[in-house]
């Protein structure tokens, strides 16, 4: 078990976590496997029997996203953010993606005659779909589209609830941690309240019930800036997955495996960042899977897509191909998607960003630094990482100055 302390235990750490942008390819890996396998894109039994068993449990890659993005927010914040440079800098990340994807499935839409009432178009283009259990309107335009509308929320719900988070006691936040899992397990039974054909919107789709995943990633990482992280090395959190997720495949109800996998993957992402603060090895930051991860926003948005119009126009949609024709056209849909997710990546979302986001000065450099307790404040602005004159402690017990 590896662990941070109070104490400077290691070199500065790096503004960026590498690890965690590559893991991100792995969990839209596990979305675009989960879709191939639902679309019953290959025929042949044994080689769908396989996709199967490494993708059963695929759409938790979402999951993975929610938690990795709460880490991820609270990690970067900065003294001097103002809430509405925040939100301009979210909007600026997503939404430019979101629209032309959005375009995209309206024209595909039409060239298929299928009907979009204007009202689902609208809602869809706000991102509001989410709060709409009617069937057919929380997937709209295009499908996956949901979760951004997901992160939204959570989004809007951060700057106001970040001062009280880094005000929290440290009991108060591995509190949280317990707690998150156990309410993410308890929307299960709490599902009956509402009626039958929305229970899976309030369980998979309801923003308030999905942000809990998000505020699980986010406390990890202000325990982690405090240097009061506690959880297992890379290699052990990875094994702990890997064990979590067979058996979950096989033998674990699915109320049970999404609490079960939300712990495993906050384990590995917690892992995974510490790995970086440390300068620790990690198979998860190399040149290729960092690239891979920053375009795996835009291979997350546009897959689903494409591969169901291709499907639709060729003739073949949910009738499968037999033999090796199977693999190899979810082969031929994994990289005409990462060729798609590139192009919008490189075109659409890095200069929109450029364009629209607000400049950010540059991280200040890291000291050492011997925590004490008046480094757990928030900023007068209530969203920085903490008062502008106040260091704060990282995961390696170094602090930002």
């Amino acid at each position: 078990m590896t662990s941070t302390t109070d104490a400077p235990t290691a070199p500065a750490a790096p503004a960026r976590l590498p690890s965690l942008t590559g893991l991100r390819w792995i969990a839209a890996l596990l979305v675009f496997g989960f879709h191939a396998g639902t679309m019953r894109i290959i025929a042949e039994p044994d080689y769908k029997a396989v996709v199967d068993a490494l993708f059963t449990l695929g759409l938790s890659g979402v999951q993975f996203f929610f938690i990795l993005s709460g880490f991820v927010l609270v990690w970067s914040a900065r003294p001097g953010d103002s809430r509405l440079t925040f939100w301009r800098r979210r909007v600026a990340k997503i939404y430019p993606n979101h629209v032309v994807l959005w375009a995209a499935a309206l024209l595909v839409a039409w060239w298929f005659a299928d009907p979009v009432l204007p009202a689902v178009a609208v809602e869809n283009l706000l991102l509001l779909q989410a709060w709409d259990p009617r069937l057919g309107w929380f997937y709209s335009v295009n499908t996956v589209s949901w979760s951004l509308s997901c992160e939204f929320f959570f989004y809007l719900c951060l700057p106001l609830a970040l001062p009280l988070l880094r005000r929290a006691r440290p009991a108060v936040l591995w509190a949280l941690v317990v707690a998150l899992p156990l309410l993410i397990l308890a929307l299960w039974p709490a599902q009956q309240l509402v009626p039958e054909v929305s229970r899976w919107w309030f369980t998979q789709i309801f923003p308030p019930a999905r942000s809990l995943e998000f505020w699980l990633g986010a406390v990890a990482a202000e325990l982690m800036l405090r240097g009061r992280w506690r959880g297992p090395g890379l290699t052990a959190a990875t094994a702990i997955f890997v064990g979590t997720w067979v058996a979950a495949a096989q033998w674990i109800r699915a109320e049970l495996w999404t609490t079960l996998l939300a712990v495993a993957y906050l384990l590995v992402i917690t892992a995974a960042a510490d790995a970086d603060v440390r300068d620790r090895r990690s198979p998860w930051r190399s040149r290729p899977l960092v690239w891979l991860g920053e375009v795996s926003f835009a291979f997350y948005l546009v897959h689903v897509l494409v591969m169901t119009s291709v499907l639709r126009l060729s003739g073949d949609w949910g009738t499968g191909f037999r033999g090796w024709r199977g693999p190899a056209v979810v082969l031929g849909f994994l990289l005409v998607n990462l060729v798609l997710a590139g192009l919008l990546h490189r075109f659409v979302e890095i200069p929109m960003m450029r364009r629209l986001a607000p400049r950010r000065p540059g991280r200040p450099p890291l000291v050492p630094h011997q925590r004490t307790p008046e480094t757990v404040g928030g900023d007068a602005d209530g969203v920085g990482a903490a008062r502008a004159d106040t260091p704060v402690a990282d995961a390696s017990g170094w602090s930002r100055r």
